[in-house]
């Protein structure tokens, strides 16, 4: 039985950002790898039946900051409805998370550290400057890691990431994949960790 865990999203997916901490403490209950997969949200999702939330109706964006505000007071996270820098260019802050992995570093940390920047923090995750300050603030090498966001063996992951969402049915951020089995949204983690138990995972 497969003990890697891996999770399609966008590092703007306040959702994504909501999961992180459960993420890591699920990880590590059950001895799992994780195995990040930033791809790119909308080439996918519209494709797979997603709706992305600047094309949905007015009431359903209204639904949406209900939710992240009950979210955010259920879980004691700090989020801003409405962030400054939000919607942003999320791609090269995948580059950099799928660069972090490629040398072995703590990637699920530098994520949910940009994902935290951007939703708590009021940062543009958008500028390198503002990437290298995170990955620095966690002892990576800020520069090097932003000079690996174009390297090819990073964009080739990304496109890899993209095109393996599209074919398994992703259809939202964040969506852990154990098993071959899809779980959809970071309130779906107590099913994936029921399921791997129940397989003696």
């Amino acid at each position: 039985m497969s003990q890697t865990i891996e999770c399609f999203y966008s590092l703007s997916s306040p959702w994504a950002y909501f999961g992180g901490p459960d993420f890591a403490a699920l990880a590590e209950r059950t001895g799992s790898k994780i195995v990040l997969r930033p791809y790119d949200f909308m080439k996918v999702v519209p494709v797979n039946g997603g709706v992305p939330l600047r094309t949905r109706p007015q009431p359903r964006q209204d639904y949406h900051a209900l939710e992240l505000d009950r979210w955010r007071k259920r879980l004691g996270m700090p989020l801003n409805l409405k962030p400054r820098f939000y919607p942003t260019d999320n791609k090269p802050a995948g580059h950099m998370v799928i660069a972090a992995q490629q040398r072995g570093l703590d990637a699920q940390a530098l994520s949910h550290a940009i994902l935290r920047a951007l939703w708590a923090e009021e940062q543009d995750i958008a500028l390198p400057e503002t990437r290298r300050a995170i990955a620095e603030s966690l002892g990576y090498d800020g520069d090097a890691l932003v000079a690996a966001e174009t390297a090819p063996e990073t964009l080739a992951e990304y496109a890899a990431n993209t095109e393996q969402a599209l074919e398994i049915g992703v259809f939202g951020a964040p969506t852990y994949v154990w098993n071959a089995t899809l779980y959809w949204g970071q309130d779906r983690l107590s099913f994936l960790e029921e399921d791997m138990r129940a397989a003696g995972a």
